[in-house]
């Protein structure tokens, strides 16, 4: 693994995603090494020659002068980098940028496959609103394995359960969904009653990643590559429509909100999580692009 130390002028950039107005990320790569990682674009901004997954990058920049510019809005710790690598144990950067905007009245969105999060909870719970989420895309450990290399999935929900307990608003990012493969409705059954919201999010295939999958899939679930086919090369969108229609019959049915955007992000602390589908994201993307 290679690590070096990085100086950056300012960790907190201006962002075009739909649900944030500034984005934040502690490092560069990720060594969760996740095989479906839409992130690893990063590595052409890098000079390293190592396969992604294989060396992260740790930013040191300046405190942050003035954190109260950023009340009110919206900073999404982690879009590009899971900002509680298991490096953040020693690095605490993300613990310092934390630190940096204690009371600054910024609201944070946190995207994790991580527990050490935990160790930060009590600073965590100084913001108003704190959103928390955990990417959970299977109960079978021996399939995470194959596909990342973060912490166990129950450590995960553990992490989820007690941030939740504490009364911080978390999510369960089902994402990605790999067709055939992940057990959608298994997953919300373990995770309802620990989560404000349920995103749902497709596997999308596209760069380098995509052949590593399809590879993976041919080796491992032979008898889903004609699916994964006609998805991924013939661009069918039938087992994503049908899943949708699925997912929002058994939400009806053990009562759930199901959506398809995120206007209930801030929905009763108290109530039933909602199911938000974000299926179909890159349509998303272009409507944030156009304005609306």
């Amino acid at each position: 693994m290679i690590v070096k130390e990085i100086k950056t002028k300012n960790v907190i950039t201006k962002s075009n995603l739909p649900v944030c107005e500034y984005s934040v990320n502690p490092y560069t790569g990720c060594t969760h090494a996740c095989k479906y990682c839409y992130a690893t674009f990063m590595k052409r901004f890098t000079n390293h020659p190592e396969p992604w997954g294989e060396f992260i990058d740790v930013k040191i920049w300046d405190k942050i002068k003035n954190p109260k510019k950023y009340a009110g809005k919206e900073l999404f710790i982690g879009s590009v980098t899971d900002p509680y690598n298991p490096q953040e144990e020693t690095y605490q950067r993300t613990k310092a940028l934390l630190e940096q905007l204690q009371d600054s009245g910024a609201k944070l969105s946190i995207a994790t496959k991580s527990d050490l999060i935990l160790r930060d909870l009590d600073l965590i719970k100084t913001f108003p609103d704190a959103r928390v989420s955990w990417s959970v895309n299977t109960l079978d450990e021996i399939f995470k394995d194959d596909m990342d290399k973060a912490v166990s999935i129950e450590r995960r929900l553990a992490a989820m359960e007690t941030f939740h307990k504490s009364g911080v608003r978390t999510t369960c990012f089902i994402s990605p969904i790999f067709p055939g493969i992940t057990d959608v409705k298994a997953i919300i059954e373990r995770a309802k009653n620990q989560c404000n919201l349920i995103w749902l999010e497709n596997l999308n295939l596209r760069g380098s990643y995509k052949a590593v999958i399809m590879a993976y899939i041919k080796e491992k679930y032979p008898v889903l590559l004609p699916l994964y086919q006609d998805i991924y090369s013939r661009g069918s969108r039938s087992y994503w429509e049908a899943l949708d229609t699925e997912l929002k019959e058994y939400a009806a049915k053990i009562g759930l909100e199901y959506v398809t955007n995120d206007d209930s992000m801030n929905h009763p602390f108290d109530a039933p999580p909602v199911v938000v589908n974000y299926f179909y994201h890159s349509d998303i993307k272009k409507s944030t692009r156009k304005g609306r």
